[in-house]
């Protein structure tokens, strides 16, 4: 008896060292850093840690556990969706929604618990640590969207205790991670200068070219011609007649730059860019030629995701000279044209054309160049790390009592490096507005989510923009945390000094904070710009 009770204190001994000297401070402090300190605190306290544990390693076993949490939701939803009587269609339909988004986030955190093995020899840390916060900004946009998409409706109780209780606890759970890896990060490229990145700033002539493109599609980005894999043609004259079709054929996880031509013509259909058809590129004949339209809409039973004409998800996505619309017309609320969670996805001299809701710039890193967005209520909307430059953005004419939103960035979460930048563009009115503007205000944008970020600089604003610029989502929500600036704007609706007074809104007065918005740094544009071939300017 006595000898056990000595083996028991032993025991208890070791256990208070490692679980009340060194392990606790470095648990404490990692869980410091985090929104919700007390799940993290819990993330740990079923979870044996080795006393030569690193941050990293409790990086590694959150984000293994925000796995568990998430699939464990998806077996529900799938199990809840042909036997609860009580669901309705439109609830149906954000469940299946819901179910995508959760695939996605799947594959995304596989990605950063691979890229956290090889963190930080993989490549350059700065590029190392965005890749790490964009995937992970991009988890919990898709917890947001799947919520979002539930809350048009009354949930039922087995709903609100079995999906969004676990669906909101796997955000919370990703918002950890993420600010565990920002946390960590900040403090590896304080410690460690990242030379090529300062390389390419410092010399226009250093091209660094992503890892997946060849050295043949280097030689053709660069000459500025394309080769065509297949071509698509209404006339029959083509490979396919839709551009649907052309997409199902395409290879799947490709490496290299799959080109489809589209040639002029009207194409009534909804094109979706799954995540497994990657470096996929769309060309047309002008963007008041080559037209892909189609017309889904809230109003007409769908919900916002699943409303776009045109969704692309798989990485590397391009595309030039092409309109994409939604026409289901001011009456049809949330209508989008295109859907982009495509990272790394560039757009040069295209239309997006709809009303409400028009260009939904969803998740991860994107840049429009030379294109033209038009519409009425939040028209450009979304939680992605998103460029516009040398753009037309032009407000229509809404239905009677609306006002015109230009953007409603929707992020959710201070660490997320997300946000919508419109630099070196001309913001106003259609031909159809112009003349009735003064009955149908217009403002840059409102909070749609806590830490909404827009930033419009060095851009011509018309008189259609109301003196007080920015609007309220409701009452004073986020007016305090959100972050909106303008600088070195031009025109008649540039003029600050009428703009509304809140906490999160300001002038820009330091270059220094005015560079950290331009491509290359706030979507880490050096390499991948350089790749598509298109045209843009990193700098100010």
């Amino acid at each position: 008896m006595f000898n056990f009770r000595l083996i028991l204190l032993a025991s208890l001994l070791l256990t208070s060292v490692v679980h009340g000297t060194t392990l606790p401070s470095l648990i404490k402090s990692t869980c410091s850093t985090t929104l919700y300190p007390q799940l993290c605190h819990s993330t740990f306290s079923t979870t044996p840690i080795s006393t030569t544990s690193t941050k990293k390693d409790l990086i590694q076993i959150t984000i293994n556990k925000a796995k568990h949490t998430i699939q464990t939701n998806l077996q529900t939803i799938n199990h809840l969706l042909p036997t609860d009587a009580t669901l309705t269609k439109r609830t149906k339909l954000a469940l299946h929604d819901c179910l995508e988004l959760g695939s996605e986030t799947i594959r995304r955190i596989d990605t950063v618990i691979d890229d956290l093995k090889a963190y930080p020899n993989k490549k350059p840390i700065r590029q190392h640590a965005n890749d790490l916060i964009t995937l992970m900004s991009t988890t919990i946009t898709n917890k947001e969207t799947c919520l979002d998409g539930l809350s048009h409706e009354t949930p039922s109780w087995l709903l609100r205790k079995l999906v969004i209780k676990k669906q909101d606890k796997g955000g919370k759970m990703c918002s950890n991670v993420l600010a565990m890896i920002k946390s960590m990060t900040d403090k590896d490229m304080v410690d460690q200068e990242d030379v090529n990145i300062k390389m390419f700033k410092d010399d226009e002539n250093i091209v660094m070219w992503p890892e997946w493109l060849s050295a043949g599609d280097r030689k053709l980005l660069q000459s500025g011609t394309e080769t065509v894999n297949v071509t698509v043609a209404a006339d029959g004259s083509g490979d396919y007649t839709t551009v649907a079709a052309a997409v199902e054929a395409a290879p799947k996880k490709s490496g290299t730059r799959y080109v489809i031509k589209i040639k002029a013509g009207v194409y009534r259909e909804n094109v979706n860019i799954p995540s497994s058809k990657t470096n996929l590129m769309f060309i047309g004949d002008g963007r008041s030629n080559t037209i892909i339209t189609a017309n889904e809409s809230v109003a007409a039973g769908n919900t916002t995701f699943k409303s776009a004409t045109v969704a692309a998800v798989g990485n590397g996505f391009l595309a030039r000279d092409i309109t994409f619309q939604n026409s289901a017309g001011p009456s049809g609320h949330q209508a989008v044209a295109l859907r982009v969670g495509s990272d790394f996805s560039a757009f040069y001299r295209c239309g997006m054309l709809a009303y409400q809701d028009t260009l939904y710039v969803h998740s991860n890193r994107q840049f429009y160049y030379e294109c033209m967005v038009a519409g009425t209520v939040d028209f450009i909307f979304g939680n992605a790390a998103v460029v516009f430059q040398d753009c037309d953005i032009q407000a229509r004419r809404p239905d009677p009592n609306q006002k015109n939103m230009v953007t409603a960035q929707g992020r959710t979460d201070p660490n997320q490096n997300t946000g919508i930048v419109i630099q070196k563009c001309r913001i106003s009115a259609t031909s159809d507005l112009q003349p009735v503007q003064a009955d149908f205000p217009t403002y840059l944008g409102r909070p749609w989510k806590e830490y909404s970020r827009t930033v419009v600089m060095q851009s011509s604003i018309s008189d259609v923009i109301d003196p007080a610029g920015w609007y309220p989502w409701n009452g004073d929500f986020a007016l305090d945390t959100l972050y909106y600036r303008e600088y070195q704007n031009t025109g008649p609706g540039a003029d600050t000094s009428k703009r509304v007074t809140w906490k999160g809104w300001g002038v820009i007065t330091s270059t220094a904070e005015a560079e950290s918005f331009t491509p290359g740094s706030f979507i880490e544009g050096g390499s991948w710009l350089q790749s598509t071939g298109f045209p843009f300017s990193l700098d100010l």
